[in-house]
């Protein structure tokens, strides 16, 4: 069941009809009320967020279902017709698992739909109990993020993000391959959802962001000369 939140019934009509004649089952609210009590009811497999609504705006809705431990791990996906790097940021620094910005087409976002799910619903499989490079540090059956001492606090896509990058490190990996490899997508343009997760994460980690690498005309990488 995916549930859809947005206030713009000709917009949500449209993606609805789209969702439900792909195969999946999908149901709308206007307003966040509604929501809200539906989702007493039943936690759906996925949201659909718009950002700018009566009653609470989007960004409000996402923190709250963050700090709620029964919807701390729903993917949603943020709708918005705010496509500044500020409002991308702040939406995913909230808790967004991915954003696509109006005007957008059904196939892509059908497409992120299914790559976003397809991630969400793999089986977790056994890790090591952590990973360290420098001070920065993974308690990874735990799923908790250590910074000079210090625990962090990540989106899931940041800890995956850094967890990839901490397991191979001193590699490189291009946009487009973390673009595939943590979102499951490759869309034309995409990449800066990438540069978006990477600057936020860097914010996050204090002076152990500087081992997040920039390697220029090519990717990221976590360095070694902290080590």
């Amino acid at each position: 069941m995916i549930y859809m939140l947005e206030d713009e019934s000709g917009i949500r009509d449209f993606v609805l009809y789209a969702l439900n004649n792909s195969g999946f089952e999908a149901v709308g609210f206007e307003l966040p009320s509604e929501f809200f009590a539906a989702l007493s009811e039943n936690i759906p497999e996925l949201l659909l967020l718009d950002i700018m609504l009566p009653e609470e705006d989007g960004i409000s809705i996402l923190k709250k279902l963050r700090s709620n431990p029964k919807t701390a791990n729903l993917p949603v996906i943020l709708l918005t017709a705010k496509g500044t790097e500020f409002d991308k940021v702040l939406g995913l620094d909230s808790g967004a698992d991915d954003y696509i910005s109006k005007p957008f087409g059904t196939m892509e976002l059908i497409s992120r739909i299914k790559a976003l799910l397809r991630r969400t619903s793999k089986p977790v499989q056994a890790a090591e109990d952590s990973i360290s490079v420098g001070n920065l540090k993974i308690i990874q059956d735990k799923h908790e993020v250590f910074a000079d001492g210090k625990k962090v606090s990540l989106t899931l896509k940041e800890y995956d993000l850094l967890c990839l990058l901490m397991k191979k490190k001193g590699r490189v990996y291009t946009r487009d391959e973390l673009l595939s490899l943590i979102w499951g997508y490759d869309f034309s343009g995409e990449s800066r959802t990438v540069d978006v997760h990477i600057r936020t994460l860097r914010s996050k980690l204090g002076s152990c962001g500087e081992l997040i690498e920039t390697v220029r005309g090519v990717g990221y990488r976590i360095g070694e000369k902290n080590d």
